[in-house]
């Protein structure tokens, strides 16, 4: 009897062993994703609104090609030749207003195409390449830039003329006492020696008569620019004004990236990004009024606010703070349809402010219509910043402006009437807005939300001033849909939680049922039962409600631990109801939970998709609200699913790599082990776009990059540490680990490693160093969370 109640725990303990087994394997998910099918993406459509192209790969090329997929044939995809492709090739591209007519360039030719007869005729052969064809308001005529400079295409008269001067060369000086010293040689040599005197009398005379003759020769009016580029110049469609912009970049130090495996055998340093705390590139916006011969730039002198003070400096009182005025940052100007008015939008450098400003094109004074501030920074769907205008423009009745803003909190279409200044939210409530497009007739809106719920997308229309949005899609997951020209087609690309991306067709009404056209799975991938992740919230130590995918496995396989992964990128969503673009993670994670695992996968405070609150929650301090969602993702775990709070690891890449160290650093008791992938270890070494929006500058806040630095709280690790990076990565430069492996060997720590992959940039391109990288995670988990 003895021997059997012995032999029997034995027995379970194989049986458990034997159950706990998964058909997948790191070598198998790893592999050249190529094995997983074929999956589209980048729909468009033909002008006669028959055909739809999208980028495939059905021949399983190195890479995706151009496909085809007719209305008439809807089984029936192609691979598009380079003949056809060239064929449908417009450079340029612009439509006339009603889109009947379209211009564009054809090597160095200006072409029109008549839409309704798809017939094209040249109108001009130019000698020098060109580009930005487009029609002025009378439609007549067509402008263009080259060489530096604006040219019109009158239609009926079939000439051409310049409508700018610009000359990047120096302005000529003034008369110099050198100048009086070679004026009197030439005299006396004149004088001298009567045919060379006589040489110069012809040639004057027949300089005198070229230009009697042909007065469009003389250039009167020359704006130079000293040796600086203009660049974006555009004319408004009324043709009086034209406007460029210059930039002037700030002097930066960049960092080297080593090669070691360079294919000379030599090891070569890659030119990399400088580090936070750049000086910023300014930028001009010049006017050039056509009428008056004269040239003014724009001033953000007078904009409101243009000299508060962050709030943070309240931090550092014995620091005194200079009032100046902040550098700003101009987009293009947006015309109005007649070409009577503009707008341009304008962000501070800091990236604090927002403003949305009228211009006025006789002076260039601003006026502002909508000023937007963040103490943390502007950011979200469709918000300008730096030099893009984001979603910005204006209605056909040339007194409406569009635009989105976070002013209530999340994402939403704006219009304004530059006339009165009203403004009027055209969508509101706590979802965003993407991607907000005019209808054919400027009489509808089409535009993306996340209203059904932030981890779904669909399509909608909605009155031009606004009313009922009417839901066009019903498929639940993630609805990219592009339009037909004639309106009443909608392609869509669609994907689920566990299902790759297809092609599918739909009329453009609201209940109509999506086909679907493409079938990308291999038998292979389809093989496996992939999960379908639940989306649950917990609660975090501050009362919000957290989202995070959470996968548990069968209860007979439960081995009572779990993992935490830890998206990148920061701001970015992956709790979401559509195909991961982290669908190595998610295969992993399958094969986790087959393993007994329970797997957390948390949009925590930073991440995109749940407004400007929840983007901004990590403002000055990375490494706070974002580290304690995952804390209280384990929390949630062990009180809700059963996991053991003494085995629980958490692993992630870039950002995720980040908050990893920290966890690992700062939460050594909630997290046994860790693998910190491609990590930033030190924020103020990372570049300035990104960075400077959250911790502003080490220069100006030292606080800030102190409290959010791995490095910082090295002594703090208990658990087991992996550490994996690329050499030649730069983004996140290999000397990040580097510095963070010196500070473990100073502090005597032995409970770390470090793998390295030569060949490697930011995001690993090769099978084999994501199978090596991820064996390695999974060994780590395996032994450190399972065995004793």
């Amino acid at each position: 009897m003895q021997r059997k109640l012995l032999f029997l725990p034995l027995l379970c303990i194989v049986f458990l062993q034997v159950q706990a087994q998964s058909t997948l394997s790191v070598e198998y998910i790893m592999r050249d994703p190529v094995w997983m099918g074929t999956f589209p993406s980048n729909a468009s459509w033909s002008d006669d609104s028959q055909t739809i192209y999208f980028r495939y790969n059905q021949d399983k090329d190195p890479a995706d090609s151009l496909y085809k997929l007719a209305l008439s044939s809807k089984g029936a995809i192609s691979k598009v030749g380079w003949t056809e492709m060239k064929a449908n090739e417009r450079d340029g591209q612009e439509f006339n207003t009603d889109r009947s007519l379209r211009v564009y360039q054809e090597d160095k030719k200006l072409m029109l195409e008549n839409m309704s007869s798809r017939t094209s005729e040249v109108l001009l052969e130019w000698p020098e390449n060109f580009n930005n064809p487009e029609f002025l308001a009378n439609e007549q005529e067509i402008a263009f830039t080259s060489k530096g400079n604006i040219y019109i295409w009158n239609r009926a008269s079939k000439s051409v003329r310049k409508a700018t001067n610009i000359s990047t060369e120096s302005k000529p000086k003034d008369k110099s006492k050198d100048d009086d010293k070679v004026e009197w040689l030439e005299s006396e040599n004149l004088d001298l020696l009567n045919v060379v005197h006589e040489r110069k009398e012809n040639a004057k005379m027949r300089r005198d008569y070229r230009e009697a003759f042909n007065q469009s020769e003389k250039e009167e009016f020359v704006y130079y620019t000293e040796g600086k580029s203009p660049v974006n110049l555009q004319l408004s469609p009324d043709g009086k004004f034209a406007t460029f912009s210059i930039y002037n970049s700030g002097s930066n130090k960049n960092t080297k990236v080593s090669d070691y495996v360079d294919a000379s055998g030599y090891t070569v340093d890659l030119n990399a990004r400088s580090k936070v705390g750049n000086s910023p590139t300014k930028v001009e916006i010049g006017i050039y009024d056509l009428q008056r011969d004269t040239v003014y730039f724009l001033s953000a002198a007078e904009l409101p606010g243009i000299k508060d003070l962050p709030d943070y400096v309240t931090d550092y009182p014995d620091k005194t703070w200079e009032e100046k005025e902040r550098d700003v940052m101009f987009s293009n100007l947006y015309f109005s349809p007649d070409g009577k008015n503009a707008i341009v939008n304008i962000g501070s450098a800091d990236n604090k402010d927002r403003w949305i400003a009228s211009v006025d094109l006789e002076t260039g004074k601003l006026t502002t219509l909508d000023r937007q501030r963040d103490e943390a920074w502007i950011s979200g769907p469709g918000i300008g910043r730096s030099f893009y205008g984001g979603t910005l423009g204006w209605l056909p009745d040339n007194k409406h402006i569009y635009f989105q803003s976070e002013e209530s909190g999340y994402s939403h279409l704006y219009l304004l009437d530059v006339t009165t200044g009203k403004k009027k939210a055209l969508t509101s409530g706590e979802y965003e807005v993407f991607d907000p497009f005019l209808s054919k007739d400027k009489k509808s809106w089409y535009l993306t939300t996340s209203e059904v719920d932030p981890g779904e997308r669909h399509f909608y229309k909605m009155p031009v001033m606004g009313g009922k949005m009417d839901k066009l899609t019903s498929m639940t997951g993630n609805n990219e849909v592009s339009l037909s020209p004639d309106e009443k087609k909608l392609a869509i690309i669609y994907s689920y939680s566990n299902k790759p991306a297809e092609l599918y067709l739909q009329d453009n009404k609201v209940g109509a049922k999506a086909e679907q056209l493409t079938s990308g799975q291999s038998e292979e991938f389809k093989a496996y039962n992939w999960r379908d992740p639940q989306i649950v919230r917990f609660t975090a130590e501050d009362g919000a409600q957290v989202p995070a995918r959470l996968y548990t496995p069968d209860p007979a396989k439960n081995n009572g631990a779990a993992v935490v992964f830890v998206h990148g990128a920061g701001y970015l969503q992956n709790v979401h109801k559509w195909w991961s673009s982290y669908f190595r993670e998610y295969m992993f994670h399958n094969l986790l939970t087959d393993l007994g695992y329970t797997v957390l996968d948390i949009d925590y405070r930073g991440s995109a998709g749940y407004g400007r609150d929840w983007r901004t929650g990590i403002y000055r301090h990375m490494g706070g609200k974002d580290l304690s969602d995952q804390v209280d993702g384990v929390k949630y775990l062990v009180e809700s699913h059963g996991v053991d709070p003494k085995r629980v690891g958490l692993y992630g890449g870039s950002y995720g790599g980040f908050i990893t160290l920290m966890a690992l650093f700062n939460a050594a008791n909630t997290f046994k082990s860790g693998a910190a992938l491609r990590s930033v270890t030190d924020w103020a070494h990372y570049n300035h776009g990104y960075t400077a929006n959250i911790l502003n500058t080490p220069e100006e806040d030292p606080i800030a990059y102190r409290r959010s630095s791995p490095i910082y709280f090295a002594e703090g690790l208990k658990g087991n540490l992996l550490m994996a990076h690329g050499m030649v990565d730069v983004n996140v430069h290999f000397q990040d680990v580097v510095r963070l492996s010196q500070r473990f060997i100073e502090l005597g720590k032995d409970n770390w490693e470090m793998a390295i992959y030569p060949v490697e940039d930011h995001g690993f391109v090769e099978p084999s160093s994501w199978t090596d990288e991820y064996k390695r995670i999974l060994k780590l988990f395996n032994e450190t969370l399972i065995e004793e």
